[in-house]
């Protein structure tokens, strides 16, 4: 079936997050990157994260395709990522904003480590929330819809279309990135497993109303402990050599 192929995607995408991972870590900021590197950097976290998360979805939609399988999948991928990679803007200005504030004022910096916890928190704990992963865990009406959608492009039409209702469901999740470095591995793979588990466990929403109480607590415990959020926080003798790419 085509639509395993996203996990060998998904697996290699991986493997490159790994290697930059070990000149990176768990940086605060943008990691010296540039806007275009940070989108570069962002959209392989996404394809290593989010992917594997549309694979039932995938599947689904290949059932409905008589052509040209393998490709269009690929295109319905691709539109998908696009959606991704369009939220590496608002993500590096809040990463850079996360940059300013820990070289510059700590405690503001842990204000805003609070305020991601908290934001992510309250959002999985939304009706908004709730509909979105509705809609992500039962797309056979999206399916019905999209089989509908004509022209050359509309595979990708239909990737970019699931791709906004995904980053509508998981946007406060990869905010956590953020406070907690983001190319913090551990987080990365919490994160993966937590939006997998949502998308596709049967217990998922219930888990997304665990997550949002962990992330209160955390925005609590953050306040006492502010190295719990590594991205947001210069610890003292912290050299401040890393990764720039410009």
């Amino acid at each position: 079936m085509p639509a395993s192929v996203l996990f060998v995607v998904a697996a290699g995408a991986w493997v490159g997050v790994v290697a930059l991972s070990r000149g990176m870590g768990a940086m605060p900021g943008t990691m010296g990157l540039s806007l275009g590197l940070f989108v570069a950097v962002w959209s392989l976290m996404m394809t290593a994260m989010m992917l594997p998360s549309i694979a039932p979805f995938a599947a689904l939609y290949t059932r409905m395709l008589t052509d040209h399988r393998s490709l269009r999948i690929a295109e319905l991928a691709g539109g998908y990522l696009l959606v991704w990679a369009f939220a590496a803007v608002p993500g590096y200005a809040l990463a850079w904003l996360a940059g300013e504030l820990v070289g510059t004022r700590p405690p503001a910096a842990r204000v805003l480590a609070v305020a991601i916890f908290v934001a992510c928190g309250v959002y999985q704990l939304t009706p908004v929330k709730d509909r979105c992963l509705a809609r992500c865990r039962s797309p056979l009406g999206f399916v019905l819809k999209y089989g509908s959608y004509r022209g050359r492009m509309r595979d990708i039409r239909v990737g970019m279309n699931h791709g906004a209702f995904c980053l509508a469901c998981c946007w406060a999740l990869m905010a956590i990135l953020v406070a907690v470095g983001l190319m913090n591995l551990v987080a990365m793979v919490v994160l993966t497993a937590v939006v997998l588990a949502e998308k596709t466990w049967r217990w998922g929403p219930g888990l997304s109303r665990v997550v949002g109480v962990v992330a209160l607590i955390l925005a609590v415990a953050v306040v006492f402990r502010p190295s719990l959020a590594a991205g947001l926080y210069h610890a003292p003798g912290m050299s401040d050599g890393g990764m720039h790419m410009r």
